[in-house]
Parts: structure tokens; C-alpha cells; sequence
């Protein structure tokens, strides 16, 4: 192809609240690299973190950066040792790039790579016309993938790996927190043959669409008495909890509401450290703990490019809104509004619209 020189992008400038749509040079390829062309990236709660510029991100990324490491988009040139991928082929990226090398990636679990980098977060990222992505990083989408599910599979692979952390099929399971990967755990559990699947959040909107994405009864933790409400349910306890949210009442009431012997999957981030009487609520209910992280490179792909073609799982639901790249603004508040009506937002890449060139010179 006929390389230009500029594209858009969208950049954290400045350690400050913000982000500023610009111009800035299209990326150079490594020889193990390749450059994809943006169709679609959608907007995870990392990329609000660094709207805000807040929480450990700030600590961690630099200024200037090109953001956002969900996505879908076409290869457009590749580096002279590419081996796989070629022009034209349709990829999403896994946003963690492990370096292949360290004893972790070594031993089979490059998911916890030692020297793990975030796309967008320690190298420049796909909120931008084009992304350079190591060919290693990288897995080939059917051809007839809609492209806002294509772009929003990272975040839902995390959902599918939580919940096949543990086999759920004819168990009970409990869910905590309505947010992204919440509602496709438990669109995943739902089609793993769990039952019943309880949604603990604190969205109207959010757990209405985890009802219809397989919840069997939602509870709002704002509203409801969550104990009472599993309680009646579940009278034995769960045997499965998925802790979503990283809030530390939702990890308390994990705990309590899980059967003895049963299986507690922490994948929510607190903000603050969390006090557990480790003999009573762990150690003597024989609790088996998965900690949680990423995806399985690449397994947990294979698992989920499964449940799409099969018709099982259906993410639809949980993309909200649909937007152009230049309504990115809108997309964030949208996400940040105080009474939230938005779960997934994914932003359309057009590189040949003038509007976007346009919005980026006013």
C-alpha cells in the first residue's frame, strides 16, 4: 500500500484530566511486527482511567500516548519476519504482549508474563487510524464477524476465561458486578449450562441487560438486600463466585454466600487492600481462590471463537452504542455519566472521512 505520512489519533498529551484528538505520525513496523488498519476499537475502563488521569495508570503511563488497546482492523504491511499473517487478513489483538522469553512465558502462562506491556498503556495503542501489533499478539477473525464484536473481544475474552476458570456446567453461580466483563461472564456461564446464575450490581439498565443475556435473578446491591436475596435462592450457598466488580463488600459477600468447599474467581481490581479472616472464610470452608487475569494465549481465544460460531454467546447486547471515532467525547461520557445508561461503547474508524481531519484541526 501507499504509506501516508499522518493520522489520527487519540492522545493523552499531557499527566493531566483529558484526551485531545490529533494528529501524529503513522507507526513504523518492526521486522516481527505488523500494521493493522483501525476498523473498530472500543473503550474500556483503562481508557477512562487515563481520561481521568487517575488511579495506578498514572503511575505507569507516559506522556504523550496514543490510547486504547481494543480492537479489530485489516493488516496493511507487515515486517520482513512476519511468518503468518498477511495483507488483508481481518485481526483482533490481545492488548497484553508477553516477550515470549521469561521463565513464566517459558513454562506456558505468557498471560503472566513477568515483563508483560498493555497496548495503549505502555506502547502506543489502537485508538488512531493505524496500530503496529508484534504478529505474535494477534488472532485472525472470521470474515463475517460483526466488527463491533471483533473489537471487544479482548474485555470479553477476560469474561470467558473467568468463567471457565472453574467447570460451571450444572452449578450455581454468582456474579459480582454489572459491568462489561460481568455481563459476559455471565452470557458465558449461561451457555456453559450453569444454573441458576445470579447478577449482583448496582445498575437498573446494566443488570436489565444481564437478564437478557442469561441471568436467571439480577439484584441490585443498592436497593437490595444482596445476602438475603442469594439466601433464597441458593439456601445451601453457591458453588461457584465470580467476583467481577473489585469492590470490597462484593469480595465479603462472595465469600459468605459460597458453600463450603466451593470455588471463589477473583477477577476485580480493588482500589484499596481487603482484610479476609483467611482461617474462617477460607482455610476451614476448604475454599478453592483462582485469581484471574487476562486470557489464555491462546486458549482462551479458541474457547471463545467457539462460542460465537456456535450461536451460544451472543455479546450484542452488551454493545450499547455504536459511534464514530470523531464522537469519541460523547462515548467517554456516555461511560462516566453518574447515572449510567452505557455497558460497551465502540467507536467506528473511517480513515477516508474528512470529518475526522476536520474535527482534528479545530
Amino acid at each position: 500500500m501507499t504509506r501516508r505520512q499522518k493520522m489520527l489519533a487519540l492522545v493523552k498529551s499531557k499527566p493531566l484530566p483529558g484526551l485531545e484528538l490529533r494528529e501524529v505520525p503513522v507507526p513504523d513496523i518492526g521486522p516481527h511486527e505488523v500494521l493493522v488498519k483501525v476498523r473498530a476499537c472500543s473503550i474500556c475502563g483503562t481508557d477512562l482511567h487515563l481520561y481521568r488521569w487517575d488511579g495506578a495508570i498514572k503511575e505507569r503511563a507516559r506522556t504523550p500516548l496514543v490510547i486504547g488497546h481494543e480492537l479489530c482492523g485489516y493488516v496493511v504491511a507487515t515486517g520482513r519476519a512476519v511468518e503468518r499473517l498477511r495483507e488483508g487478513d481481518y485481526v483482533s489483538a490481545d492488548s497484553h504482549l508477553p516477550d515470549w522469553t521469561c521463565a513464566v512465558c517459558r513454562q506456558g502462562l505468557p498471560h503472566l508474563c513477568r515483563n508483560l506491556q498493555i497496548l495503549g498503556v505502555d506502547r502506543p495503542g489502537a485508538f488512531a487510524e493505524y496500530v503496529a501489533v508484534p504478529e505474535s499478539s494477534l488472532w485472525v477473525n472470521d470474515t463475517t464477524l460483526d466488527p463491533a464484536v471483533a473489537s471487544i473481544q479482548d474485555p470479553m475474552g477476560n469474561a470467558v476465561h473467568a468463567a471457565l476458570a472453574e467447570p460451571v456446567s450444572g452449578r450455581s453461580v454468582v456474579i459480582f458486578g454489572d459491568g462489561p466483563t460481568g455481563l459476559g461472564a455471565t452470557a458465558v456461564a449461561n451457555a456453559s449450562g450453569a444454573w441458576p446464575i445470579v447478577l449482583v450490581g448496582l445498575s437498573t439498565f446494566l443488570l436489565e441487560i444481564g437478564a437478557q443475556v442469561g441471568a436467571s435473578l439480577c439484584i441490585n446491591a443498592g436497593t437490595q438486600d444482596v445476602l438475603s436475596e442469594i439466601q433464597r435462592l441458593l439456601p445451601d450457598g453457591a458453588d461457584v463466585v465470580l467476583e467481577m466488580s473489585g469492590s470490597p463488600a462484593a469480595v465479603r459477600q462472595g465469600l459468605q454466600v459460597l458453600k463450603p468447599g466451593g470455588c471463589f474467581i477473583a477477577f476485580g481490581l480493588p482500589a484499596e487492600k481487603i482484610t479476609l479472616d483467611l482461617g474462617a472464610e477460607i482455610v476451614f470452608k476448604g475454599v478453592r481462590l483462582i485469581g484471574v487475569t487476562g486470557r489464555r494465549l491462546w486458549d482462551t481465544w479458541y474457547q471463545m471463537g467457539a462460542l460465537l460460531r456456535s450461536g451460544k454467546v451472543d455479546f450484542q447486547p452488551i454493545i450499547t452504542h455504536r459511534l464514530p471515532f470523531t464522537q469519541w467525547q460523547l462515548g467517554f461520557e456516555q461511560l462516566l455519566a453518574p447515572e449510567r445508561q452505557a455497558a460497551k461503547v465502540v467507536l467506528f474508524m473511517d480513515p477516508e472521512d474528512e470529518a475526522m481531519r476536520s474535527a482534528a484541526r479545530r
